[in-house]
C-alpha cells in the first residue's frame, strides 16, 4: 500500500521551504554573502541537531516504520566533527555549545523519538533531503565566499552515496512504502513544517553577526525580495 508520503511532504512543506530560504541568513548565503563567524555557529548548531537525530535513529533502527528509513550513509555527525575541528581546532568540543534555538530543536527531536517515533520521518526528510539537494549548491557558495580549499565543507559530502539523484528516488519510494494511515501522514507533514520553523529560528539567531559584518544597508539590499530559491527547486528533482 502506498502512503504517498513523499508527495504529501513535498507539497505540504512548500510554503515553509520558501520561507526558510527567504530568512535573512539564507537569502544572503544564496547570494554569495557568507559571514564566517555566523557560519561556524551554524555548523556547531547542526552538530547538536544531527547528533540528536542520529542517536534516535540508532535507537529505532528496528522500528517497524522508522527501520525502513535507517540509512547510516546519510549520517552527518562525523562530517560535522571534521568541520568543527577545521574551524575551531582540535579542542573544538570545549568551544562550541548549542544556541537557544538549537537546544529547543534537539529537545523536540528527543521528545519525538521517545513519544512518537514515526514523526522522526519529518525531521529526516527536512534535513537529509535538503542536504542531498540544495546542500550541494550551498557547499560551492561556502567554498567561494570563504575561500575554502582544503576543508570546512565535509558536511555536504556524502562519500558513501555514489548517485545522489538515484538515492533520493529510492528514498522517496521508501517514504511511499511506509505503512501509515492518512491521519499519521498529516501529523508527519505538520511535524515537518514545525522542523522548518525550528531551522528558521536558528537562522534568525545568526543574523546579528551577519548584519554587524556587512552592515544594515547591504543586508536589506540582499534580503528585500522574496524568491523561490534554487535549493527548493533542487529538492524536487
Amino acid at each position: 500500500m502506498s502512503s504517498n508520503l513523499s508527495t504529501a511532504l513535498r507539497e505540504g512543506t512548500k510554503k515553509a521551504h520558501t520561507m526558510a530560504e527567504n530568512t535573512g541568513f539564507i537569502a544572503c548565503f544564496l547570494k554569495g554573502t557568507v559571514e564566517p563567524t555566523s557560519y561556524r555557529k551554524l555548523v556547531a548548531n547542526l552538530y547538536f541537531v544531527y547528533s540528536a537525530m542520529e542517536e534516535e535513529m540508532q535507537k529505532h533502527q528496528n522500528h517497524p516504520i522508522l527501520g525502513n528509513l535507517y540509512f547510516p550513509e546519510l549520517n552527518r555527525k562525523a562530517s560535522l566533527e571534521e568541520d568543527l575541528a577545521y574551524y575551531f581546532g582540535s579542542n573544538w568540543r570545549d568551544q562550541v555549545a548549542p544556541s537557544d534555538a538549537a537546544k529547543d530543536y534537539v529537545a523536540r527531536i528527543h521528545e519525538v523519538g521517545e513519544k512518537s517515533p514515526e514523526l522522526m520521518i519529518a525531521h529526516l526528510y527536512t534535513r537529509y533531503m535538503g542536504d542531498l539537494s540544495g546542500g550541494q549548491i550551498l557547499k560551492k557558495i561556502a567554498q567561494n565566499a570563504m575561500n575554502l580549499t582544503e576543508g570546512g565543507t565535509r558536511f555536504y559530502e556524502f562519500e558513501n552515496i555514489s548517485d545522489e539523484k538515484a538515492f533520493k528516488k529510492m528514498y522517496r519510494e521508501r517514504l511511499d512504502g511506509v505503512d501509515v494511515d492518512a491521519a499519521t501522514v498529516d501529523r508527519i507533514v505538520e511535524e515537518a513544517n514545525d522542523a522548518f520553523g525550528r531551522n528558521m529560528i536558528m537562522f534568525k539567531e545568526l543574523e546579528g553577526n551577519l548584519i554587524k559584518a556587512i552592515g544594515v544597508q547591504l543586508f536589506n539590499l540582499l534580503t528585500r525580495r522574496a524568491r523561490r530559491g534554487s535549493t527548493e527547486l533542487a529538492t524536487a528533482e
